[in-house]
């Protein structure tokens, strides 16, 4: 169920009392080691005469030290019955305090009145009875079971009887399930996401893992009856998580460090022209802006304390703007006799957006699109570079900053063979010196380097830029150098009085430099004499045609090599300041281009970005921390990767449509994240956070496990293997505004969306396909073939259907089969979510676990109460019968609209519009 409103305002409610002790759970969440105190009421007595009472039981927990309620919770109401059956049930958080003097007090209400017009009122109920009992009391009772009476307020008249049992956690004897008072057994730990059909023993090395991730869970338990008239334990347990604010907290931390490392960048490029030096100084002004902001941001997020969630009346609120909207993983554990435990899981979010930018001009996708439009038909004064190519420089920064320094410490390396006169380590350090200098060369093989050094050169030399020239095509000159007023160029230009060779000179200096080296080991080896037969010949290097002989002579290994090596570390380094030079000017041209636009879009990029990794990595460290045991999840894991998919319940009206667009782009981007998996230096809750690293091209996500559960996974991840993620969208409105937005809008985003990413999980399935035997995916008691569930899917895209909801269930459906993420999604992850979520679980247990059709609505509207804690103002001494009034617990579908049916069909949807505006015409007049 959702068990949200803003996030944690929803109460427990129940049928029985699950008390504490302290223990834990199994591997994946800290286990509720919980006493299960089921109390059906017998014969109770309605306030009227003949009148069968509305009942409605009140828990209290009070403190026998303190004298005054420390907690208390409600069943739902079941209306008409002097033996009525509950339900839903009472889990109190595992920190809670009980011991043996914790006292008890359930209280029966008859609920009056339970038809009102203004739901927002105390409900109002008259008192019927009361009974009080301790842990200790039900401790020592025999076969764990008390009788207890229900008294009247004068405590004389017994106006019923209930009975209060004990059942340790997880025990589901068949003999149970045939009685009445053994029908709510405790549904132990919930979990949502069909883990693999062995079930997680209680481990309690892994509880570190949920500890440091997961906080302050709460939780309900239901019983409903099965399809053969035996009972299902159904636990719910929703968790804050704490990436929610320490990835946004990691992403800002690297957002300043590579601004900064940028600005840097544009200093070094040396002198420039007067007109190009004040764009780069405009340039770092812009820079500095930004990075001033996410500093400011940063020291807000780093003083917040309390809850690890953002609620939605927060989402408008600029420090809070990178972090996700009540970001909460909700998991579902299903005990029925005879069959293994069944888990299921989803993250619950709200739609990563700009929320405090505001979407009067859109959403990214828009605004990137136009924004591209912008720069090639307006006139500015720099050289247009497109995304490609600014990606392009952007990956030839990264790649020289990262080769030059491992070539410089394999070089020394090779010195320090040749120092110790092994011709082992020698060959050894020149086979991997070698290789990375290949790959330092290939990089800068590039058409994009030697063209924007040409541009550079001329941007020192001259006064102005060369004229605008449209057709232009990178690497041909100019039509003319003569100085003319700066305007935008298309392509990049190049100059004839630059030596257009000088850069290729410069970089096959690398190569030749490279090969002196492999000649002058060649020399060493051949004055050794031939002692080791088993010596492993050198590859040979092509690299360079011309390979410089020298003779060796006497002299030492390390003397007659340093110089050789010295003269290949220059040639790296003089590339790698021409290289840095030249690509920072595309990024520069790039900048000064987009100036003001082009920032603000890269910290609206940035936000919505931080909000969609917050969420993806709690939902990866979620699975990860499920399928711990599971060897076929952890194939699938390193072999393919896994996907996630995000379900959207946005409209394509008004401004959830810039909503929808900033998060297609978010949920786009997250293609560049990687996730991989290390050993956590202590199994302290603080090593076990996970680390992003990285920059905004390629981002990696470090998850720590415990020694001992990092030795349990396969050998490629424990080697570093990077597991990928492969995001997918689907987005379909189902609220009032889509019933607009269909019938006078547009919803082409929705479907392109749709059908884009359906063509992504296609991919994926037919990549897990020949790499993943089938024995690895879960098993389900559906046997629907999923490359049948894909073909219908893909017929359900293309398909012009209103509030096509066919198309979240079989991507829902098809993700849990694939072994994916599920996450669910939209403005607020409030009442929409919730009301998908509930819907889902309903769905599960009846297709999966033979839930009783006749359960079906009532297990939906127990899963969707919305009773509050802390609306009881009676107190423990005071008269029960004085005015106290209790929240109600009505079905969120009572005072929502009905999802299950306004999802058939929008019609219904506009008549309920029409009759309730009537309604409120009617009463306000």
């Amino acid at each position: 169920s959702q068990l949200r409103e803003e996030g944690r305002e929803k109460t427990l409610t129940g049928s029985h009392v699950s008390l504490t002790t302290g223990s834990q759970e199994t591997s994946c969440f800290p286990e509720l080691r919980t006493y299960d105190f089921p109390f059906p009421c017998r014969d109770l007595i309605g306030s009227g005469r003949d009148r069968k009472p509305n009942a409605l039981v009140q828990v209290a927990v009070i403190d026998p030290r303190e004298q005054y309620l420390v907690s208390h919770a409600c069943t739902e109401i079941v209306e008409g019955s002097r033996d009525p059956l509950f339900l839903t049930g009472v889990t109190f958080p595992p920190e809670y305090p009980a011991s043996p003097e914790t006292l008890v007090k359930l209280t029966v209400y008859d609920v009056r009145d339970k038809a009102r017009d203004n739901v927002s009122k105390p409900l109002s109920v008259s008192f019927l009875g009361s009974a009080t009992f301790s842990v200790s009391d039900l401790l020592r009772s025999k076969d764990d079971q008390l009788t207890l009476n229900l008294r009247s307020s004068d405590g004389v008249l017994a106006v019923g009887t209930v009975l209060v049992s004990r059942v340790n956690m997880g025990e589901m004897e068949e003999g149970d399930v045939d009685h009445i008072t053994a029908d709510v057994q405790q549904a132990q730990k919930c979990t949502l996401v069909c883990e693999s059909s062995q079930a997680t023993p209680n481990d309690k090395d892994n509880s570190p893992l949920t500890g440091a991730v997961f906080k302050n869970p709460v939780c309900k338990v239901y019983k409903f009856q099965t399809v053969d008239s035996k009972w299902m334990l159904v636990r719910e347990q929703m968790e804050e998580c704490t990436l929610s604010f320490s990835i946004p907290r990691q992403l800002l931390h690297l957002y300043i460090q590579e601004d900064m490392r940028r600005i840097q960048e544009l200093r070094d490029l040396g002198e420039l022209s007067p007109h190009w030096d004040n764009l780069r100084k405009e340039v770092i002004g812009r820079y500095g802006q930004v990075i001033a902001a996410y500093q400011e941001t940063l020291a807000e997020l780093n003083k917040i304390t309390g809850p690890s969630f953002k609620p939605s009346c927060s989402k408008a609120q600029r420090y809070l703007e990178f972090i996700p909207i009540n970001l909460h993983t909700q998991r579902m554990r299903v005990t029925c006799p005879r069959q293994t435990d069944a888990f299921y899981d989803v993250i619950t979010v709200g739609a990563p957006a700009a929320h405090f930018q505001g979407f009067k001009g859109g959403g990214l996708q828009r605004l990137l699109s136009r924004h591209e439009a912008e720069k090639k038909s307006t006139a500015y004064q720099c050289i247009y570079y497109s995304p490609e190519h600014t990606a392009k420089a952007q990956e030839v920064l990264h790649s020289v900053g990262h080769l030059q320094p491992l070539i410089s410490g394999l070089a020394d390396q090779l010195l320090q063979a040749a120092q110790q006169h092994s011709m082992a380590g020698l060959r050894e350090a020149l086979k991997t010196l070698a290789g990375k200098t290949e790959q330092f060369v290939h990089a800068l093989k590039d058409e994009l380097v030697k063209s924007a050094l040409l541009a550079l050169h001329a941007r020192g030399q001259q006064g102005q830029s060369p004229p605008q020239n449209p057709g232009h095509s990178p690497g041909q000159p100019s039509a003319t150098d003569s100085p003319t007023p700066l305007k935008r160029q298309d392509s990049i230009p190049c100059h004839k009085e630059y030596d257009e060779e000088e850069w290729d000179r410069v970089w096959a200096d690398v190569a030749k430099s490279l090969n002196c080296v492999i000649a002058m080991v060649d020399k060493l080896q051949e004055q050794e004499p031939i002692s080791n037969n088993q010596e492993q010949p050198i590859p040979k290097q092509v690299l360079a045609d011309v390979i410089t002989s020298h003779n060796p002579g006497k002299r030492d290994w390390r003397e007659q090599l340093c110089p050789l090596v010295v003269r290949l570390k220059e040639c790296v380094a003089e590339v790698v300041v021409r290289a840095r030079r030249a690509m920072t000017f595309v990024l520069l041209q790039e900048a000064a281009c987009s100036i003001p636009q082009g920032l603000f879009l890269k910290q609206r990029r940035d936000v919505v970005f931080s909000q969609a990794l917050a969420a993806l990595a709690c939902g990866f460290v979620m699975r990860l921390y499920a399928g711990m045991e599971d060897k076929g999840f952890l194939r699938q894991l390193h072999l393919v990767g896994l996907v996630a998919q995000f379900e959207s319940l946005l409209s394509t009206y008004s401004e959830e449509i810039g909503m929808l667009e900033d998060m297609e782009v978010g949920i786009s981007d997250l293609h560049r994240v990687a996730f991989k998996i290390t050993q956590a230096k202590t199994d302290d809750p603080c090593d076990l956070q996970p680390v992003v690293i990285g920059r905004r091209e390629h981002y990696t996500v470090e998850v720590p496990l415990p020694r001992l559960a990092f030795q349990m996974l396969p050998h490629e991840i424990k080697e570093g293997k990077a597991l990928q993620v492969y995001p997918v969208l689907f987005n379909v409105g189902i609220n009032e505004q889509q019933t607009i937005a269909d019938r006078f809008g547009d919803i082409s985003l929705q479907e392109r969306i749709n059908q884009r990413n359906f063509e992504i999980l296609d991919s994926y399935y037919k990549s897990l396909s020949d790499k993943v035997p089938s024995e690895c995916l879960p098993c389900f008691q559906t046997r629907t073939d999923l490359k049948d569930l894909l073909g219908t899917l893909g017929q359900n895209v293309v398909t012009k259907k209103r509030k096509n909801v066919e198309i979240l269930w079989l991507a829902g459906t098809i993700c849990r089969r694939l072994n994916g993420i599920r996450f669910t999604s939209c403005k607020s992850a409030k009442d929409r979510t919730s009301m998908s979520v509930t819907l889902e679980q309903c769905a599960l247990l009846r297709d999966e676990h033979q839930l009783n059709k006749d359960y079906f609505i009532r297990a939906l509207d127990c899963m969707r109460s919305r009773l509050t804690q802390g609306e009881v103002v009676c107190q423990w001494d005071s008269d029960p019968e004085a005015a106290c009034s209790v929240a109600e617990n009505k079905p969120a579908s009572r005072h929502f609209y009905p999802i299950a049916l306004l999802l058939v069909s929008s019609h219904l949807l506009v008549v309920w519009l029409i009759l309730s505006l009537v309604f409120l015409l009617a009463k306000y007049q």
